[in-house]
């Protein structure tokens, strides 16, 4: 089988600097795409494996970076036609044929991968991966920027599969706890969606943010108990006469204190969404379940059938990506993951890996 010699940034020992060298990728078999990056985003998830807070499946060295874009330079068989095209690699890929997969649940697949984790990723001038996920950005408006397309693999899509697991509704209450990054974008679908919509952050800049985005309020939770933030969220409730059986909240902080405040917030019938991770601990009292009669589910990623209704918010406008993202040059790789470390990083970073 001949191969093709590509570039990537390796993570070899976790807690060390990514190493760029050669990564060789052999041509397309039947099903697979090598696809040209033209961009990736730099998620958490990437600095968790990077500093070994989370150990990838594949073991090291691997290429990380699981938010891809690019065009489609190589198929094997049965993926000819998508030569040449623009695409956006899902962050999860499901095998498309197991009992998960035909029931709808392809981003619960047994079988599924994950660039960056399972297999190299993004952070390369290429990735070869299974070519039935990979969606189409050929129905771009023209002259969209693409590139920014690349944090729908992961963030903004992860965020509209919360939502639609929790069928939100016009008219429902989202609470968001954890407004940055995927919580943003978690704002944004919901007020698409036509629920009203509380952001809860200890940061200033995220809640600003979340307010541009149509938040119908704001809470900085710094310092403040659970309980109280839970009597402000069920008063203006109470005002805009949403019962807790339409509240449905996002935990999206990732953070021992955003699942706490999140859980703290259920009431009668309300449903819960575990969107962020963290490797703490949280105790909680599952009792409360049983009490509201409520109801808590977990969310990992986004099946690809279910991108296009996302890339269509995008390009109507509903929800915005030029404003949460900043470009940069992939060789600035593990400046940007020391400073994401040090919480110094604002918007989401794309990189280019031609730079």
């Amino acid at each position: 089988m001949s191969s093709i010699t590509a570039e990537g940034y390796f993570l070899e020992t976790p807690g060390q600097p990514l190493v760029r060298r050669a990564l060789e990728l052999p041509d397309p078999g039947p099903g697979q795409a090598l696809v040209e990056v033209t961009a990736c985003g730099l998620c958490h998830t990437d600095l968790s494996f990077a500093d070994g807070s989370v150990k990838t499946r594949h073991p090291l060295p691997l290429v990380l970076g699981h938010e891809i874009t690019g065009r489609v330079v190589a198929a094997g068989d049965g993926a000819t036609d998508l030569i040449g095209q623009p695409v956006l690699v899902p962050a999860v890929l499901p095998c498309g044929d197991c009992a998960f997969c035909r029931a709808g649940r392809g981003n619960a697949c047994p079988h599924q991968t994950m660039p960056g984790n399972d297999d190299h990723g993004g952070f390369a001038t290429h990735v070869l991966v299974p070519a039935h996920p990979l969606v189409s950005l050929a129905g771009a408006p023209d002259g969209f920027a693409l590139d920014e397309l690349s944090v729908v693999a992961d963030a903004v899509s992860t965020a509209y599969q919360a939502t639609v697991r929790a069928d939100l509704a016009a008219g429902d209450l989202a609470v968001v706890v954890g407004a940055g990054g995927v919580g943003g974008f978690a704002v944004q679908i919901a007020r698409a969606r036509g629920a009203r919509v509380i952001a809860c952050d200890v940061k200033r800049a995220s809640l600003d943010a979340a307010s541009s985005f149509g938040a119908d309020h704001v809470i900085d939770v710094t310092g403040r108990e659970p309980r109280d933030v839970r009597k402000e969220v069920r008063s203006l409730a109470a005002t805009w006469d949403v019962p807790s059986l339409r509240h449905r909240i996002f935990e999206t902080s990732g953070t021992a204190a955003g699942q706490t405040l999140a859980y703290s917030l259920l009431g009668p019938a309300a449903t819960m969404m575990v969107v962020g991770f963290t490797p703490e601990k949280v105790p909680t009292r599952l009792s409360n379940l049983m009490a509201f009669d409520a109801s808590i589910h977990g969310t990992w990623g986004c099946p690809p059938e279910a991108y296009p209704p996302v890339l269509d918010l995008i390009y109507s406008g509903q929800v915005q990506l030029a404003p949460v993202v900043e470009r940069a040059p992939m060789s600035e790789l593990d400046a940007l993951l020391d400073a994401m470390a040090r919480h110094e990083l604002e918007r989401r970073m794309i990189l280019d890996p031609r730079n």
